[in-house]
């Protein structure tokens, strides 16, 4: 069995796993499953080909998240609101969430889950462009998850590096993009610019001295950085 698994399903669709399966399979049949609202969002998010965090990335930001129990905390792609309910779990008491995204039908939709976790007055949604956005929030994080387009995360880390208190934690996800980051046997033609970024950034955060950073081969990859 090889350790990166590449299929080809059709033109635009690519499934990998960039760890044994057997071994994904057994750590998400360790997780116990999630809330009512939570579950709804999964099947909603499957049934209509939204991406959302998978099981085991949920997890490591549930546990990091409350390991730092943040006072607040700045979420780059907001989607259906499944990433913003989790990360509602870690706040420190009285804790706010600021989360980021610019599509407007995810917007509805995440503002209509969030209602409904009883969380409209702890997640605060900013609608636009996250490039324009991040430039203009004058505000300091304890914890920033970025989780939008990959190709940008380039553009986005100066601002978040701007906002992130020292001591804070820069959770990155989908950083080894199918895998595509770390082989080149893997890079499809019309990803290249993607894969070039998100190397670029991650080769920034690993050998920037504000930062310690790790590189786990968790779901699609994730990157925890302190700032120092």
């Amino acid at each position: 069995m090889c350790l990166t698994i590449f299929i080809e399903l059709k033109p635009e669709t690519y499934v990998i796993m960039i760890i044994y399966d057997y071994i994904n399979d057994y750590i998400r049949n360790t997780i116990k499953e999630n809330d009512i609202i939570l579950k709804e969002l999964e099947m909603f998010a499957k049934e209509n080909h939204v991406p959302i965090i998978q099981p085991e990335v949920a997890k490591l930001l549930l546990v990091t998240g409350k390991l730092l129990k943040p006072k607040r905390i700045l979420e780059v792609g907001t989607a259906i609101g499944y990433s913003a309910i989790i990360l509602s779990k870690v706040l420190d008491k009285g804790g706010k969430i600021d989360t980021v995204d610019r599509y407007e039908l995810m917007i509805d939709r995440a503002r209509v889950n969030i209602k409904r976790a009883g969380l409209e007055d702890t997640v605060n949604i900013i609608v636009g462009d996250a490039v324009d956005v991040l430039k203009c929030l004058d505000k300091k994080y304890d914890m920033i998850f970025l989780d939008a387009a990959k190709g940008q995360y380039p553009e986005f880390l100066p601002e978040c590096m701007r906002m992130l208190n020292k001591g804070g934690l820069l959770f990155s996800d989908n950083v080894l993009y199918k895998g595509m980051v770390a082989n080149d046997d893997l890079v499809v033609r019309r990803k290249k610019t993607i894969v070039k970024r998100l190397r670029d950034f991650l080769s920034t955060i690993c050998e920037s001295e504000e930062l310690d950073t790790s590189i786990l081969p968790v779901g699609d990859g994730v990157a925890l950085s302190y700032k120092k």
